[in-house]
């Protein structure tokens, strides 16, 4: 917990920056940090389209209490160490407010670092529960974690009533994760755990895997990770005749795995945040993407959109832009977002999110079944 000495330097001194800053006072910072590059690109393509609708949409309205909101864009590549240095950029650069990181393993290091700065977070779609479990004061996230994701896939592949379930993971922080909250899940139900394998995530070759999985005689395989490697595992599952059902986490339900997978797709199961985009209170902002030929039923654009929201309207409820002020205000409000209501407890966490079973197709759409 930050010490009110520290809170107190770290106001002054932005302070002083804020009065040499000249005309830079009249704006306001937010940091977009995620993918911009690399393999899950796909995914950080939804965060920046989500954040900049956000505040373009927020300065057409007048801004927050006078002042527009000014993106500055980092690529983390989803990497760790990459990670670091963008948050070490966006405090050398100044910056106070940060929608990001996407991959959890990305955010967590890179949380410690705004933690310890003074810089206010909010992730939309990172799920691993550790990020939020070492009672920091500024992080904030709009979506659920992979203690409420898992049992929502566990519970779903229990009713099924399956004989034998491989699970599979890419040994990193965000895939591990989910998994693990899977097999916690199902063998909770009295379900049989045949496998509990990693892979390395880069890894083309499978059939190794899929040869472990023949003769464990499975019939349900969940995977923890994103869509790369479950795309080419289902193909190359599908070329060696494995007959099961694969399901995975919102980190595979990316269009891009049919890409990969081709007609293996179809029938994947995947827990996904529902589609705020069918919402009809979100027609009119839907529209808005639309017509700049941008697709807003990812996953994670109308959750990168809400945090910058939140982040604005959690300014204008503090009347400040001071991150300690706004993080207190997002704890004591709640707010009206276009992925509904949100309401934070203690941690940063949103006390209610839900996660839907959707049946992937091979054309890339999907289906609700639960």
């Amino acid at each position: 917990m930050r010490t009110p000495v520290k809170k107190l330097a770290i106001a002054v001194s932005t302070s002083i920056a804020l009065l040499g800053a000249g005309q830079a006072a009249a704006e306001i910072q937010v940091g977009i940090a995620g993918p911009m590059t690399g393999p899950v690109a796909q995914y950080g393509d939804m965060q920046f389209s989500g954040a900049r609708m956000a505040i373009e949409q927020i300065n057409a309205n007048g801004g927050v209490n006078g002042e527009k909101l000014v993106g500055v864009e980092y690529d983390d590549v989803c990497d760790p160490k990459q990670a670091v240095t963008v948050a070490n950029s966006l405090v050398n650069d100044g910056v106070r407010f940060v929608v990001g990181h996407l991959c959890s393993s990305s955010t967590q290091p890179a949380s410690d670092i705004y933690e310890d700065e003074g810089i206010l977070m909010v992730t939309p779609a990172s799920t691993s529960p550790e990020i939020t479990e070492r009672g920091y004061e500024l992080v904030f996230r709009t979506i659920g974690l992979d203690s409420m994701q898992g049992p929502v896939a566990g519970n779903y592949i229990a009713s099924l009533n399956p004989e034998r379930v491989a699970i599979v993971h890419d040994k990193q922080q965000y895939g591990e994760g989910i998994a693990t909250a899977v097999r916690d899940t199902l063998k909770g139900q009295g379900v049989e755990i045949a496998m509990f394998e990693g892979i390395t995530a880069g890894d083309k070759d499978f059939s190794s895997l899929i040869t472990k999985l023949k003769q464990a005689d499975v019939d349900y395989v969940y995977y923890g990770g994103y869509h790369p490697e479950l795309g080419l595992i289902l193909r190359q599952a599908r070329q060696a005749d494995l007959d099961a059902t694969f399901m995975g986490p919102e980190g595979v339900g990316n269009k891009d795995i049919n890409t990969i997978a081709g007609e293996a797709a179809e029938g994947l199961l995947v827990t996904l945040p529902p589609s705020f985009d069918q919402k009809a209170e979100n027609q009119k902002l839907v529209a808005a993407f639309e017509s700049k030929g941008e697709d807003p039923s990812g996953p994670f654009v109308l959750t990168s959109y809400a945090a910058v929201q939140l982040i604005a309207e959690g300014i204008e409820k503090a009347d400040s832009t001071d991150p300690f002020d706004v993080a207190e205000a997002l704890r004591s409000n709640s707010f009206e977002t276009p992925i509904g209501t949100v309401e934070y407890d203690k941690a940063g966490d949103m006390k209610s999110f839900e996660f839907v079973v959707y049946e992937w197709h091979s054309d890339g759409s999907k289906t609700p079944v639960k």
